[in-house]
């Protein structure tokens, strides 16, 4: 199955990608940490994302496009993969198509502003694992430190308040187009957000056609 998961940024697409990787044993591409690892490699297209990021603004397609590319080429993406956070806007879907790229369902999670905004004013990140908790509902056992490395997390730039109302602008302006054209093209299933991850993830199931 190859499939692509929709939603506001807080909307929880991490999470259930990494949910439906494990039961459906493929592998999730994250664009968002794509785009991270090159930032990380010190390479000058990480540091102009870097810039763009920052500043949050979304990356041009064209440097998304060539970091995907380049992770499904790799042999562990053969039997299907979830995409995290690509296409962004119908520009990009329809680049899919271009690009040899084709999906089988186009998952949304729906969840209000209130909530995404909720979300991401407590999230926290480990800056060397990727690891990410939540201060109210995924906290680390030791406040402030990674559990899976022992490093101090942080504050990603893109959660600061001012951030996540521009990235919610930007969001509603360019991604949620989508819904319509994956809806025309019958490639839309919609899941309600809920508090519980392990509900999510159950409706999600039911919405893919997929029993356990």
């Amino acid at each position: 199955m190859t499939l692509t998961i929709l939603g506001a940024p807080g909307a929880g697409k991490g999470t259930m990608a990494a949910q439906l990787a494990k039961i459906l044993n493929i592998p999730t591409i994250s664009t968002g940490a794509l785009l991270r690892d090159e930032i990380g490699s010190g390479s000058s297209l990480g540091e102009e994302i870097d810039r763009l990021i920052s500043k949050g603004n979304f990356v041009p397609d064209e440097m998304v496009s060539e970091l995907l590319v380049k992770r499904l080429r790799e042999s562990d993406c053969q039997n299907g993969y979830i995409l995290d956070g690509f296409p962004r806007n119908t520009a990009q879907a329809e680049s899919l198509a271009e690009l040899g790229i084709r999906l089988d369902k186009a998952l949304l999670l729906d969840v209000s502003n209130e909530t995404i905004i909720s979300r991401l004013a407590g999230r926290r990140e480990c800056p060397n694992c990727r690891a990410t908790y939540h201060i109210r509902s995924n906290s680390p056992k030791r406040d402030g430190v990674c559990d899976k490395c022992g490093s101090s997390l942080i504050v990603r730039e893109d959660d600061q308040p001012e951030i996540i109302s521009k990235r919610l602008e930007i969001y509603h302006k360019q991604t949620e187009p989508l819904i319509q054209y994956f809806s025309e093209k019958e490639l839309l299933t919609t899941v309600q957000g809920c508090d519980g991850v392990e509900d999510t993830v159950k409706n999600a199931l039911q919405a893919l056609g997929v029993s356990l």
